[in-house]
């Protein structure tokens, strides 16, 4: 019977626009109880990595310009934040802004994603956010690209973050899986040149503290993400933490960022309970 009402929800509840909004509330409402309610006894992921795409596209099906969309998914994402740390969450991985878009999109799209990302800084900092979640803020990617007066503000919030260990928010800035791996290869390089390490030393446990992604973690369960959420439909993905999601559970959701719902979250965790993580055993 309430598989038959859960179902009946789930049908409503993509129907919203048809029923007046009180009784839409209420159905979707309804929903996401039952929803949390099947999750609420399984294993939660501890690290929830994030590729939050369709910004783009939703803004022109909507009829807006690209910033529009940029800004709405912002908004989105502060939302989602707050949903996974009230889930429990430890760890989380956003894909910002990949390399790629750092070298390729327009100036004024870019400048535009830096300034919203400089204005989630500063609401970290003056709401107080890292305290009430003690959560310690990394970034991560090619930051040499990123404009000045936004490095110096990340420099900051991982300074002032650094007292936290609770939980961790990374940030994937002008970041690649591939340049990530590049990097440490060449920052390893350097140290078997100058005797700093063997060869024999050489095995994943030591790599994996050269790349930036894992390299200053304090637990090391945290290091690789459970579970990885794409959004937009797109099924790839796109040259992030190519290291690290070797065993993570992919999950791929058809809503345009700017249209993720709790619902849409739990659905995605809900799904990850249901696997059998063998790790290739």
């Amino acid at each position: 019977m309430l598989l038959s009402l859960a179902r009946l929800a789930r049908n409503l509840s993509r129907r919203l626009k048809f029923v007046s909004r009180p009784l839409g509330k209420l159905v979707y409402d309804f929903y996401e109880n039952w929803l949390y309610t099947q999750i609420s006894e399984g294993p939660i992921p501890k690290h929830i990595a994030i590729i939050p795409d369709g910004n783009r596209r939703w803004a022109r099906n909507q009829g807006f310009d690209v910033n529009v969309g940029h800004e709405v998914g912002y908004e989105r994402l502060e939302e989602v934040l707050n949903w996974l740390w009230d889930l429990g969450i430890k760890a989380v991985t956003v894909y910002a802004m990949s390399y790629e878009n750092c070298i390729r999109r327009p100036e004024e799209e870019k400048t535009h994603l830096f300034n919203l990302m400089e204005r989630g800084v500063e609401k970290f900092i003056n709401e107080r956010i890292l305290e009430k979640y003690r959560v310690r803020v990394r970034f991560l990617g090619r930051l040499d690209i990123v404009p000045e007066n936004l490095r110096s503000r990340m420099r900051e919030i991982e300074e002032l973050s650094s007292q936290y260990s609770e939980r961790i928010l990374n940030v994937a800035l002008c970041y690649g899986g591939r340049q990530e791996i590049v990097d440490a290869v060449k920052i390893l390089a350097r140290d078997l040149k100058e005797g700093k390490v063997s060869v024999d030393e050489i095995n994943e446990e030591l790599f994996m503290k050269y790349l930036p992604a894992t390299s200053d973690i304090p637990a090391l369960n945290l290091s690789e993400p459970d579970l990885v959420i794409r959004t937009s439909g797109e099924l790839r993905i796109s040259n992030f933490l190519l290291w690290h999601i070797a065993y993570s559970e992919l999950y791929f959701c058809d809503v345009f960022w700017p249209e993720f719902r709790r619902i849409d979250l739990l659905r995605a965790i809900r799904a990850y309970q249901k696997r059998q993580r063998r790790f290739g055993a």
